[in-house]
């Protein structure tokens, strides 16, 4: 568990608080997710105007951005996380959270639809950093705690996904770039907030030497088969975001497509999602878990 930072470490100045730190990883997730859901009520609408507006072929290219995003993710959340265990999970999160801010600036001022992609690739680059937010979480919460403190990693992405899309609604108003820059001077503040609250978690005789092995997503997936419990957990989880990715690839495309529904429409729609979502990853998970076990709650889940 982490006690405390050297000021004058590179790691970053003194904390001796645990909570303060987790604190900021929450809010820093939280930011990751209401940047992403920013930009969900206007990204039809602005990938469509380069496409002169056929509903068609921004519907093809749409799908082709939500995509990349989850590839970006799935190829580079295990090197995040490699990396993260040579240099500490504090360097990782931060580097993120400041490619992601100047990333959404790019995104703001794209001038063609092939800019708006390099863009959304470097989204799904940054955005894997949660696996060292899961590490920070880890490394700082003893094992008792963890469900807890993961249910509330699951409320702070809920409560972004509430309050993301309801705001990239009334942003968007105002025009479908201006969510984009809403979103980059979140992450950046949050970097440079970071920067002095921030201390490393992984100490110096935990860290472990960087492997291409381990940077690979199909060597981790291969590993899994020694456990087949967490494999069947990660085919579970797998089914589960075909099912809610599938939704949102098409959700604002077909509600503005049949009822002409407006970004602001889209946004409260998709905030009634985030709050379920935050009510049972953030309320009832705490509850449930202690009383019935992390088994019988998963599967009631």
């Amino acid at each position: 568990m982490y006690q405390g930072a050297d000021p004058n470490s590179p790691d970053g100045p003194a904390m001796t608080p645990r909570k303060p730190a987790v604190n900021f990883i929450l809010v820093t997730l939280l930011l990751d997710v209401l940047g992403f859901g920013l930009i969900i009520p206007v990204m039809p609408g602005l990938v469509a105007s380069f496409g002169g507006g056929d509903v068609g072929e921004s519907s093809g290219n749409f799908g082709w951005f939500i995509a990349v995003y989850g590839l970006m993710q799935f190829l580079f959340s295990p090197m995040l996380g490699a990396l993260s265990d040579k240099y500490g999970r504090r360097p990782i999160i931060l580097f993120s959270l400041f490619g992601a801010g100047l990333d959404y600036v790019l995104m703001a001022f794209a001038p063609s639809l092939e800019w708006l992609f390099v863009g959304r690739i470097i989204s799904g680059i940054t955005g894997a950093n949660f696996s060292a937010v899961n590490a920070y979480v880890a490394d700082v919460t003893p094992p008792e705690k963890r469900a807890a403190s993961y249910g509330m990693i699951g409320a702070a992405f809920g409560i972004g996904f509430v309050v993301g899309p309801a705001l990239g609604g009334v942003l968007g108003s105002l025009g479908p770039r201006v969510p984009f820059m809403a979103a980059a001077v979140m992450n950046l503040c949050n970097a440079a907030y970071g920067y002095f609250v921030l201390p490393e978690s992984l100490t110096a005789e935990n860290r472990k030497e960087f492997t291409g092995k381990a940077a690979v997503p199909w060597s981790s997936v291969g590993a899994l088969r020694r456990y087949p419990v967490v494999l069947g957990i990660t085919f579970s989880l797998i089914l589960v975001g075909f099912a809610q990715q599938g939704l949102q690839s098409t959700w604002v495309l077909y509600t503005t497509y049949r009822f002409n529904w407006t970004p602001l429409d889209n946004g409260l729609s998709l905030a009634v999602l985030g709050v379920c979502a935050a009510i049972v990853q953030g309320g009832l998970t705490r509850v449930i878990v202690p009383k019935i076990g992390e088994r019988k709650g998963l599967l009631l889940g």
